[in-house]
This record gives structure tokens, sequence and C-alpha cells, in this order.
């Protein structure tokens, strides 16, 4: 099978429980509640993305297969070893492309996996690390994971409603944006009102790197 990624990069993971991990993340092209495309927003389930996950023309982006890529992220690490060789794979919905075979190709070149997830389909056995980030008008159905990330506030969602999820950890992310100021002092007021839960915010935007 070859697999439509985006792109490929190392760079610190800049949000949630790994905040300043050394990873390569990989970028699957696709999602199953938006194309990307703008004339295509109106109707979209979710029509609002941070990233740009639409075709394979970012750097290292393509389509190949498993052992291409593990070859990819192999020459990418570095030879870096003081941490634990680490992927992620994000998207648009990578779990539109992840499979078995592909997770035992990225464990068997060393590499532990975190998935990040809209929470919409089931990801298959042998992910190391989940994150879930749902949605306000699409239906969750994975329920439960190592952390779960809502970008706050989405209309229609109130995070509390999660709270009896099986998560390790519980984080809010302010939305990014034109009203990204006023939502991180509303995301602020919430975790202090709330204290199950824990504030991301996006430092790898705030460094300026991936």
């Amino acid at each position: 099978m070859n697999y439509s990624v985006k792109e490929i990069y190392y760079t610190l993971q800049g949000e949630g429980y790994h905040t300043g991990r050394p990873a390569v993340f990989i970028r699957f092209s696709g999602c199953n509640l938006w194309t990307g495309h703008e004339k295509d927003r109106s109707g979209a389930i979710c029509n609002w993305c941070d990233t740009d996950f639409v075709g394979t023309n970012g750097i290292n982006g393509g389509k190949f297969s498993a052992e291409e890529i593990t070859n990819i992220i192999n020459s990418l690490w570095k030879g870096n070893v003081q941490t634990e060789p680490y992927v992620i794979c994000t998207g648009g919905e990578p779990l539109l492309q992840m499979d078995e075979s592909l997770i035992k190709a990225i464990h068997k070149a060393g590499f532990e996996i975190g998935l990040e997830t809209n929470g919409t389909m089931i990801p298959p056995d042998g992910i190391d690390w989940i994150c879930v980030s749902p949605k306000a008008n699409a239906d969750l159905v994975l329920k439960n994971g190592n952390e779960l990330k809502v970008v706050y506030p989405q209309c229609g969602m109130n995070p509390r409603m999660h709270e009896k999820l099986k998560f390790d950890h519980f984080y809010i992310q302010p939305m990014d944006g034109v009203d990204q100021k006023i939502n991180i002092k509303r995301s602020e007021k919430f975790v202090l009102d709330h204290p199950k839960w824990k504030l991301s915010l996006q430092t790898h935007k705030i460094l300026g790197i991936p």
C-alpha cells in the first residue's frame, strides 16, 4: 500500500503533554471532516483547521510505501540518541490511512508512535500515545486514550461534556486565528475554573518552528 503524505519533518512537539519533545512529524493528506478546499468550507462538518493537509507537495511529501516512510524518518532523526525516537502521525486525519503494516514498520525502525486524531475513527492496535481532539459537529467514537485536547472555544461544545471519558490528561488549547488573544484569555479562565483541565499552548508557533 502507498500512503499519501503532505509532509514529513523533524521538529519539537509544540503542544499538549509532550511539548518540547523532539519528534518526526508525518502529516497525512486528507480529512473526513473537510476537504481543505475553500469551496467546500461552508458545507464541511468542521470548517476550520490550523494546518494544510491538502495534497502531497509539502517538505518530504509524496506517495510512499511503509518502507519508504521509515527510510525518511530514519534520515530525519539525525542519529539523536539522547531521547527515544518518536514519530507523531497527524493530518488531516491520519486514521484514514494508517494501518497495522505501517505501525509495524515504524516500530521495527525503532520509533515510538504518537497519534493526533479527531476521534471519529478507531485506530489499529499498536499505537503508543493517542491524543484525541474532538470537533463540535463530529461523532466522537474514540473515547479513551492518553490525552484529550479540546480546541477552545468551539460553538456547540462544552469541554466538560468529555470529562468522564477515559483519558489520562485533559487539555484546553486556544483556537488560533484572528481572535487568538481573546481565546487565550477565555481558555485561561476555563482552566482556572475547572482544574481537571490543563492549558496547552502552540509553542511551536511562538518559537516560529514547524
